[in-house]
């Protein structure tokens, strides 16, 4: 039996993309298993999806903390002993400190909903309504200790209609927000990301495996060498 990759789970709100994952958990299409939902707000809907799911969570209140670092300090101390090896952001709504970093370095994947590096920060699809873009969509990130700043793992291209609003282009981009985010996580799952500065290169997957999931026991065809023209 191959082994799931422990995740844990920061949220803060509906937890629209932590469904997404039980989802495609549930659908043997992500290789991982929540072992724990963090949240900083006792009434985020997400407490309640982990619930009628029997996934474990624990709310760790920000507002009874002295500082940033030891609100940190305790959701470390959570994470590990559930023994997560992949911290997943979805919707977590306060700014993480060095330390929390450090603990989990270049472990941490966050969901952006903007093509990065356009649109760091928040309220970017007003942003880039406003802006005028005729493209936008979302990012997989490994996050560090900027503003959407980490490594790039996968991003998803949506259009931008001249009728559009704020809300009408965060749906659209919802939902591919949805299909990217398990897509990484699944990607770390099989060992198939490497980090070199800032770039995520993602090697394809071995023969054998392409053979499980086709049921065909024929090597992938190799993709031809690009033309130097």
């Amino acid at each position: 039996m191959v082994k799931k990759l422990p995740i844990g789970v920061l949220v803060s709100g509906g937890g629209s993309n932590l469904q997404s994952l039980i989802d495609h958990i549930d659908q043997g299409t992500l290789n991982a298993e929540i072992r724990i939902v963090l949240s900083n707000n006792p009434d985020a809907f997400a407490l309640e999806r982990c619930r009628k799911h029997g996934i474990p969570t624990a709310v760790v209140d920000h507002r009874e903390f002295s500082s940033r670092e030891r609100f940190d300090g305790r959701m470390v101390e959570i994470l590990n002993a559930a023994g997560v090896e992949l911290v997943v952001m979805a919707g977590f709504m306060r700014i993480l400190s060095p330390e929390f970093f450090q603990a989990f370095p270049m472990r941490i994947m966050n969901i952006h909903p903007a093509l990065l590096p356009a649109f760091p920060g928040t309220h970017v699809q007003r942003k880039a309504v406003d802006y005028g873009v005729k493209f936008s969509g979302c990012t997989v990130h490994f996050a560090d200790e900027g503003v959407d700043s980490g490594p790039i793992v996968i991003q998803a291209v949506v259009p931008v209609y001249e009728d559009d609003d704020a809300e009408i282009l965060a749906a659209r981009i919802l939902k591919e927000e949805h299909r990217i985010y398990p897509q990484a996580i699944q990607y770390y799952a099989e060992g198939r990301i490497r980090i070199e500065g800032r770039k995520v290169h993602i090697r394809q997957p071995l023969p054998e495996a392409v053979a499980k999931e086709t049921g065909s026991a024929s090597p992938p065809v190799p993709v031809p060498p690009r033309s130097s023209d």
